[in-house]
């Protein structure tokens, strides 16, 4: 079986793991009642919190700024507050529940979307089971509320998304050749990391 983490940080280079901590990852997950995917959480481990390409936002559980689980409520409480059981739907792929076989869309719970990552252009990234409980998935939205599923691992999934291929629906690629571009997001008002660069892919 093909190795999409051990490709991802290949693609990324050395990570610092500067605030890796099984206990804040513990707290989140009794929060939300579910286990997160182990290589999304080895991703961010490794990396955030830390904006990939100018675009992807990975925050953390361990920090205070930027962190993930204050994320993932708010992001959570924000997609709530639609009305998901209307049928006039402008476009059949705004339904959720239609596009990815739910009777009910909840956010941020065991059985529901739990938000995993984000980009400036107004795409958000989640994790949640299949419907008839057989394994997981990653659920995308564009910016224009559209959804789509794609069968994989979070690792699978960034990898897809570092290399080009359209992630977030038809014509979402967010590709840049050469080298990925970390940008570690600043930790405090007078923070200015420095921007680094993954090694050399030959694209």
């Amino acid at each position: 079986m093909r190795d999409y983490l051990a490709e991802v940080f290949a693609m990324l280079g050395p990570g610092g793991d500067r605030f890796a901590s099984p206990e804040a990852w513990a707290d989140l997950e009794a929060v939300l009642g579910t286990k997160l995917p182990e290589d999304y959480k080895a991703v961010i481990d490794a990396y955030a919190p830390v904006q990939i390409n100018g675009h992807l936002y990975l925050k953390h559980p361990a920090t205070e700024r930027w962190n993930l689980g204050k994320e993932i409520r708010q992001t959570s409480d924000a997609w709530a507050e639609l009305d998901w059981e209307r049928e006039d739907w402008l476009e059949p792929e705004e339904n959720a529940r239609a596009v990815l076989g739910l009777s009910k869309v909840t956010f941020g719970t065991k059985d529901g979307l739990v938000p995993l990552t984000s980009t400036d252009r107004g795409e958000y990234i989640f994790f949640a089971p299949l419907p008839d409980g057989t394994g997981v998935r990653i659920c995308a939205v564009e910016h224009d509320g559209s959804w789509y599923e794609y069968r994989m691992s979070f690792a699978e999934w960034l990898y897809r998304y570092l290399i080009g291929e359209d992630m977030v629906g038809p014509n979402s690629s967010a590709f840049y050749p050469g080298p990925v571009l970390l940008e570690p997001l600043p930790m405090s008002p007078d923070d200015r990391p420095t921007p680094t660069h993954g090694p050399h892919r030959g694209m």
